[in-house]
């Protein structure tokens, strides 16, 4: 694969990142403070949300792999480390969202082995928070005036 269709696959795969963990978030925090049942759905979309998160990083990582910014970053990292656009993705944004996939990894493992499905919602409400978080902070948005992407690739 060529580095502007990993790149534009990476791009693209976030909105369905931020929209998995945004819904996981709306179902564990309702599930959680209404006492609901922790349903087959809901332990399916834990599952899924860490799925295409993982599904992202492993593009995430092939991007590391072949970037020119990385390359760039790697080979001069004392003169690029002080360079924020650079900076950002050859190190903030990249350890950002390892830490995020992370959590989110880790707070689904937790809440598959709770017993009591409130404390399986509010395990995922409180893992999967810390995690978007994360992400939402660690994404180039088309609006950020020092490290700026647009929002869809074409």
């Amino acid at each position: 694969m060529s580095y502007t269709i990993i790149l534009l696959v990476h791009s693209w795969l976030r909105w369905i990142v931020v929209v998995s963990l945004l819904y996981s978030l709306y179902r564990a925090y309702t599930g959680w403070f209404r006492e609901k049942s922790f349903t087959n759905f809901d332990n399916s979309l834990r599952h899924s949300v860490a799925t295409i998160a993982h599904i992202q990083l492993l593009f995430g990582l092939l991007l590391y792999g072949i970037s020119p910014i990385i390359s760039y970053f790697l080979s001069h990292f004392s003169e690029t480390v002080h360079i924020r656009e650079i900076r950002f993705f050859g190190l903030e944004h990249s350890v950002t969202m390892l830490l995020a996939i992370f959590v989110i990894t880790l707070g689904s493992m937790i809440a598959k082995r709770q017993k009591i499905d409130r404390l399986k919602f509010r395990t995922i409400a409180i893992w999967y928070t810390i995690a978007f978080i994360l992400i939402i902070v660690a994404i180039p948005w088309e609006f950020s005036s020092m490290v700026s992407r647009p929002y869809f690739r074409i």
